[in-house]
């Protein structure tokens, strides 16, 4: 599934492309993702230009600017989709299922959404920018972990108590965005934290720690375009490399790269964990 390090190689991908484009057309083949796709979306799109893009936990947002009004395009990639930019775009496949027609100085191109299992999203969202944060799916997200807020004392204040493992809080969400399955293992093995530690257990030195590697972590995989696990790729088509460069993430039984121990590998909530018992403590 796509994480934070891939939508955020996504969205730098699609800025020098989208950015101040305007949307002469749009096509939608299939409405059935995740959530419903607006009946009404071409119209609520065509003749918009294209400003920012951001991106918040896992979505992407492109704010549309309209002669009257303005919103924003949502997207989530789901587990298998991706966003590609086309000069000339091939034949809509089975699983092309929009398509947004861009007008700039040096012609016509296309942005495609391809997603063969459909779990992926594609939402018109009516909000002003100061009101964003309100809609429903964002407005229980955690920290952004580039935040200047965050650190050690954040996630120090916000596991007070609490005894579930410190993997599991990281894939919640709730307290930091974006640090999904792969990079929670390799944050913990790099913090030398076991993901079994109970949340409230451990100190404001060792989470001062966990924080920096959490960015590190999440810096270094931006930098090798994200990891690639099964459908995902770039919005050029290239795919990611971290996973060649993972200390534990689907290493069981490998030797651990720092102290030759054979990783080890948990089931935590219904997903895999590798650490080095030696490593992690």
């Amino acid at each position: 599934m796509p994480e934070l390090p891939e939508v955020e190689v996504t969205r730098r991908g699609l800025l020098p492309h989208v950015t101040g484009r305007r949307i002469a057309a749009v096509a939608v083949r299939h409405h059935g993702l995740r959530w419903p796709v607006d009946a009404d979306l071409a119209t609520r799109l065509t003749g918009r230009v294209i400003g920012e893009v951001r991106r918040r936990g896992k979505y992407l947002l492109l704010a549309c600017q309209g002669p009257e009004d303005a919103g924003w395009l949502m997207i989530h990639l789901g587990m298998t989709g991706t966003l590609r930019i086309y000069p000339q775009a091939p034949e809509p496949g089975p699983h092309d299922h929009v398509d947004l027609l861009l007008e700039g100085a040096h012609g016509v191109s296309t942005l495609r959404f391809r997603d063969p299992r459909r779990f992926g999203a594609v939402l018109w969202v009516d909000l002003p920018d100061d009101a964003l944060d309100t809609h429903p799916l964002l407005a229980r997200l955690g920290i952004e972990p580039f935040d200047p807020a965050f650190g050690g004392r954040w996630l120090h204040k916000h596991t007070r108590g609490r005894q579930i493992a410190i993997k599991q809080v990281l894939l919640g969400g709730q307290v930091v965005v974006g640090v999904g399955n792969i990079y929670a293992s390799e944050s913990l093995f790099r913090a030398g934290i076991r993901p079994t530690t109970p949340a409230g257990r451990i100190s404001l030195a060792r989470y001062d720690r966990l924080a920096a590697e959490i960015r590190a972590t999440l810096g270094d995989a931006i930098a090798l375009g994200g990891s690639t696990l099964r459908d995902f790729i770039g919005s050029d088509g290239a795919s990611g490399y971290f996973q060649l460069r993972a200390f534990v993430y689907d290493r069981a039984g490998e030797p651990c790269r720092t102290c030759g121990t054979p990783i080890r590998q948990i089931v935590q909530g219904q997903r895999s964990t590798f650490y080095c018992p030696v490593c992690q403590r």
